[in-house]
């Protein structure tokens, strides 16, 4: 179990260096303040035994386990109210879910309404895997004609066409090129 002074240090290594290798003893002595180093490897000995630091290739790395929200394994009903149990099934991250540090996924602000109807709206994030094919169905950021869209990819006796998610907006036909960038995997909103 850590003191507050262990957690505190913990809390701000994370928040400086998350996911990196961590520096060197002397470069953190300095960033938190320490006259000496070796206050870094008090404090690194403590959270090594408490596996909150793992070593590998005698290089520092905070446990990678340690990062993303806390998924609890019971639902909440959207319906009619129910006791809930406070059971954590594991730690999830937004990069693993949606494999953000993969280098062909990507991250982007909607702007606009047209698929409100799929409920994706206006500042929603939208994580897209980078691909040139698509299947009929799949929602896809595309280049068509002179723009790029986020729309519904639509295929049917070799026309293929995008289409909205709100009955505002017509179906986009390609009149020169339609260029699939890449097929959304999810949405991130923030309330």
């Amino acid at each position: 179990m850590l003191t507050n002074k262990q957690q505190i240090f913990f809390e701000k290594l994370k928040e400086l260096y998350g996911k990196e290798v961590l520096p060197s003893f002397d470069i953190i002595a300095k960033d938190f303040g320490f006259k000496h180093k070796n206050s870094v490897w008090q404090y690194f000995n403590k959270l090594k035994e408490e596996d909150l630091i793992q070593e590998k290739n005698n290089r520092f790395y905070i446990n990678k386990d340690l990062f993303g929200a806390v998924l609890f394994s019971s639902s909440v009903k959207a319906g009619f109210a129910s006791v809930a149990e406070d059971s954590i099934e594991k730690r999830v991250s937004l990069d693993e879910s949606f494999q953000i540090d993969n280098p062909s996924t990507f991250l982007f602000t909607v702007s606009g309404d047209s698929m409100i109807d799929l409920g994706i709206f206006e500042g929603d994030k939208v994580v897209v895997r980078k691909t040139n094919i698509a299947r009929d169905g799949e929602i896809v950021i595309a280049y068509i004609d002179d723009g790029y869209t986020l729309k519904t990819y639509r295929s049917k006796n070799g026309k293929v066409w995008l289409e909205p998610a709100n009955s505002n907006y017509p179906n986009l036909y390609p009149k020169e090129q339609l260029i699939i960038f890449g097929v959304a995997q999810g949405i991130v909103r923030k309330l």
